[in-house]
């Protein structure tokens, strides 16, 4: 038995394409596979990406470019910490940066546990760093960021601008975030990014982070639409999301409506009395 469709319509200009990136594999990735405790050590405070994680980021890279899509994107939002700062640079940042190029570098050489080279501004879009979109806060090391001011000379090309601390005063070494916490937390960011003017946003984060807010939707979906949503991100992994804006939250104007005619002509519909009874119950359900 064929099965019923079921959609949701939207109208464009209160939507968005979101392409959720988790980072590549880090150094407490490895030890943590080892043995979970490793996640409690201060030798991967902040960790970097392994070689591997590298390898993953170009893999990435590569197939944003060979898709299509690389060229639309036009924000790069990051989370404030090295692994996520070099996987968004690496995938999205402009290639590699050569000495006396006009545009600064997005990520010096040897950023990091790293001996890779610079990553160029030239030719991708801007790049925002927002604690909203950081890992699972608390107790474990690897998820505590270094300051701002370590940062910056790293990334000169990512606008920091919206970390208000220079030092991190969201992580706790005795308490972590409830998961509901992380969720709510992961709420204000995307109710942020709906605010925004840009329509096709990257976002690199991490996994704790991204199981838990996108774990707010999918439940009116069918299972196998609900489990894209809802399945955790293997390192370096991308999936690309619609998400509309039914709160009206942002302001953004349509670009591709048409309103009407010009000049303007009799035009009452032949069901003028179903179109004005739906006109009042719309006005009846927005008081």
């Amino acid at each position: 038995m064929a099965k019923t469709p079921d959609s949701g319509l939207y109208p464009l200009h209160h939507c968005k394409i979101l392409h959720m990136v988790r980072h590549g594999q880090g150094y407490h990735n490895v030890a943590g596979e080892k043995d979970f405790g490793a996640y409690m050590s201060y030798e991967y405070v902040d960790a970097s990406l392994t070689p591997l994680g590298w390898q993953q980021v170009d893999n990435l890279r590569n197939h944003i470019w060979k898709t299509g899509f690389a060229s639309r994107i036009e924000l790069v939002v990051t989370s404030p910490l090295m692994r996520t700062m070099q996987t968004a640079v690496g995938v999205f940042g402009g290639g590699g940066y050569i000495d006396g190029d006009a545009c600064p570098p997005l990520m010096v050489e040897g950023a990091g546990s790293s001996n890779h080279a610079a990553i160029t501004s030239a030719n991708c879009p801007p790049f925002i760093a927002i604690e909203w979109c950081r890992e699972h806060l608390g107790v474990h090391p690897c998820d505590k960021r270094k300051s701002i001011s370590e940062y910056q000379p790293l990334f000169p090309g990512i606008d920091f601008s919206l970390v208000e601390k220079n030092e991190d005063v969201l992580w706790k070494s005795d308490v972590r975030e409830k998961e509901e916490e992380v969720a709510a937390r992961g709420r204000t960011f995307l109710n942020w990014l709906l605010t925004r003017k840009e329509k096709e946003i990257a976002v690199v984060s991490h996994s704790g982070f991204l199981i838990h807010t996108l774990g707010l939707f999918g439940k009116d979906c069918h299972p196998l639409v609900r489990k894209e949503i809802h399945t955790e991100y293997a390192n370096c992994e991308l999936r690309s999301l619609v998400i509309a804006d039914r709160s009206a939250i942002g302001t953004n104007l349509p670009t591709t409506d048409f309103p009407r005619g010009t000049p303007p002509g009799p035009d009452v519909p032949s069901d003028y009395d179903d179109v004005k009874n739906l006109e009042a119950e719309d006005k009846v359900a927005s008081l």
